[in-house]
């Protein structure tokens, strides 16, 4: 039976969905345990938290435990056991940047569950590991739009989703992390074990109803309730491009809209057309870099993706009202490893948050 399928029944022996977990060093807290505790809800009837519908073990090659990124330890609940045991391999990342993120015992066990048909997981920063494993060629592959870049730059062969919660490509499945974690678990409740379960489980944890993998991820930018999903897909795009500016039409074209139905939305959304709000995230992340780092002004202006520093020179004095030598603070410091996100400043009226 093809394990992304419906489960089977749950017995006394054997729960209709069980999961097993690696963890990176320095993985996120909250994406193991709003994973852990979505099957804990839906495992058992009320609150008693017993493993009958849903089973879990918390995996490691050696028995210390393991590191999280908040410094919190979790100690593991079983070691490496055989994966054709479980249904899924959940791998949970963390931070990128602090030393390898797995032994190489663990990349060995997550290859040989691949070899066996396990799907594998890979929530938070997990999509990194199983991409450095080999382990996501061909496969699409979510990644949160904090980590867009730093997947692009890693990975030149891989085309990463940083616009939906989580994807599910065969037996590969990548969630962005955050919040979303919670909804790709109630996924696979519902689908092993029951709708009831998984709603069970996202209200008891005070979320609301699942919500679908395809759906956009909340952004610094245009994380608000408001607005419409396809103005805040479309926004997203042109902050995943910020350097080499996208043209309205391919923006549309990957909406599956025309060009025209994007200026609408925009209208209506943001009283501005797509081009304007563009330029104004391009704008505000060159303000940003130059109140942040010591980069020069023309390589901010390429890195905003201005055609050279005199078009950039006048746009950003048109804009903000002052030239760009004189945003900078003189004491500003170094910041090498700035993030690429940026988000809509407040003084940049008209265009509002969404």
């Amino acid at each position: 039976m093809n394990r992304l399928s419906a489960g089977r029944a749950s017995t006394p022996e054997t729960p209709a969905l069980k999961v097993g977990f690696v963890l990176a060093h320095n993985f996120t807290l909250s994406a193991l345990s709003l994973f852990v505790d979505a099957l804990r809800l839906a495992g058992d009837e009320g609150d008693r938290s017993r493993p009958i519908r849903c089973g879990w073990s918390v995996m490691a090659a050696r028995p210390e435990p393991v590191r999280s990124s908040c410094g919190v330890q979790v100690s593991r609940t079983a070691p490496l056991t055989d994966a054709r045991q479980f249904d899924y391999i959940v791998v949970v990342g963390g931070l990128l940047h602090a030393g390898d993120q797995m032994e190489e015992a663990a990349v060995t066990y997550l290859r040989s569950a691949a070899s066996a048909g396990v799907p594998l997981v890979g929530v938070c920063t997990g999509s990194f590991v199983l991409a450095r494993a080999g382990l996501m060629r061909g496969r699409r592959c979510c990644v949160s739009w904090y980590h867009h870049a730093d997947f692009e730059a890693e990975f030149s062969d891989i085309v990463p989703d940083a616009d939906q919660l989580f994807v599910v490509d065969r037996d590969r499945i990548t969630c962005a992390g955050g919040s979303g974690v919670a909804d790709l678990a109630a996924f696979l409740i519902e689908r092993h074990v029951g709708a009831s379960a998984a709603q069970k489980s996202l209200h008891v944890l005070q979320l609301q109803n699942r919500r679908q993998g395809s759906d956009a991820q909340p952004h610094a930018a245009t994380g608000s309730s408001g607005g419409d999903d396809r103005v805040r897909r479309a926004i997203l795009l042109m902050e995943q491009h910020m350097a080499e500016p996208l043209s309205v039409e391919t923006i549309a074209m990957r909406l599956q809209l025309s060009s025209r139905q994007l200026e609408r939305l925009f209208q209506e959304t943001l009283a501005v057309s797509p081009a304007v709000a563009y330029r104004q995230l391009r704008l505000g992340y060159a303000k940003r870099l130059l109140q942040t780092t010591r980069k020069s002004v023309t390589d901010i202006a390429v890195e905003a993706g201005f055609c050279d520093g005199a078009h950039f020179a006048r746009q950003f004095r048109a804009h903000f009202g002052i030239a760009p030598r004189d945003m900078r603070a003189p004491d500003t410091p170094l910041m090498a490893g700035a993030h690429p996100a940026t988000s809509i400043d407040a003084p940049m009226p008209p265009m509002p948050r969404i």
